[in-house]
């Protein structure tokens, strides 16, 4: 890929940076386990187990992991090619700018959302085949192209061969009309239905998640902890109602607030004040 930048036209390459090579690692390690040591029977078992076939996911047993590990296989060596190539080109930009968590949350919103786009269009019969397995990472990838387009629309790029420049607002305008082509040409190929869902929620990724990313302010570190503190809150206050009915049984009145603090016989008829002595939090 070649950028420009102001009066002169560079060739550059993006770095291999650390979500990128984790990615890249897995899938190709993957391709080259289906490639070069599965039979073809193992091929068809794999695609159909771990592939994404919608009647899968609404008949029992509902294999819902479909929704993720069709996105880490190939079977063809240009799909895996293209599909890293436009990873590495245009993931490493993301993952540069935004931080490795945010660059996987949308190229994971691109793999689920176009698993369920894939899904419902086949499943109603607007297009595709619902018995047909889709494979491969283009539900991410074109996620990650539309997101591209958006945050860096202005960039101009050469996609080697073509000697022109395009900004890649354009390029993805272009993308857009072709993927829509092909899925409407594509006669049962639900491969194309991907591309157009993980286009559709990588608009909807960097159009309405927070500037931190989903898990920016609600991470699951902070979110066990808060579940973890509520917890222990919860068994204070019933420690403490039991210790009430354990001392009014031995004809003492101890009071507790609704926090489980210990409130003095002379705090107890304030209303607004409650105690700060005894226990805290």
């Amino acid at each position: 890929m070649i950028r420009n930048t102001g009066r002169e036209m560079t060739l550059s390459f993006p770095p291999f940076t650390k979500a990128i090579m984790w990615l890249l690692g897995i899938n190709t390690a993957i391709f080259l386990a289906l490639s070069l040591f599965a039979s073809r029977a193992v091929q068809d078992w794999v695609a159909l187990n771990f592939g994404l076939v919608p009647v899968s996911l609404i008949h029992s047993p509902f294999e819902i992991w479909q929704v993720v590990t069709y996105g880490f296989i190939h079977f063809q060596l240009g799909h895996w090619f293209w599909n890293m190539l436009a990873l590495w080109m245009f993931g490493a930009t993301f993952e540069s700018s935004w931080g490795a968590r945010r660059f996987l949350e949308l190229f994971f919103v691109g793999i689920v959302g176009a698993a369920l786009t894939t899904v419902v269009l086949s499943l109603v019969h607007v297009l595709g085949d619902p018995t047909i397995s889709t494979v491969g990472a283009s539900g991410g990838i074109f996620a990650i192209l539309m997101a591209y387009g958006m945050v860096f629309g202005e960039n101009e790029i050469m996609l080697i061969p073509f000697p022109f420049l395009i900004k890649a607002k354009y390029f993805v305008m272009i993308l857009i009309l072709l993927t829509i082509i092909f899925a409407f040409r594509g006669a049962g190929n639900t491969a194309y239905l991907a591309h157009l869902g993980g286009l559709l929620f990588g608009y909807l990724y960097v159009k309405f998640s927070p500037r931190g990313g989903m898990l920016g302010k609600f991470s699951f570190s902070e979110w066990f902890y808060g579940l973890h503190n509520s917890y222990y809150r919860w068994k204070r206050r019933r420690a403490a109602r039991k210790f009430e009915v354990y001392m009014k049984e031995h004809d003492r009145d101890v009071k507790f607030d609704d926090l489980g603090n210990y409130v003095p016989p002379e705090e107890r008829d304030k209303k607004n004040g409650g105690s700060k002595s005894g226990w805290v939090n």
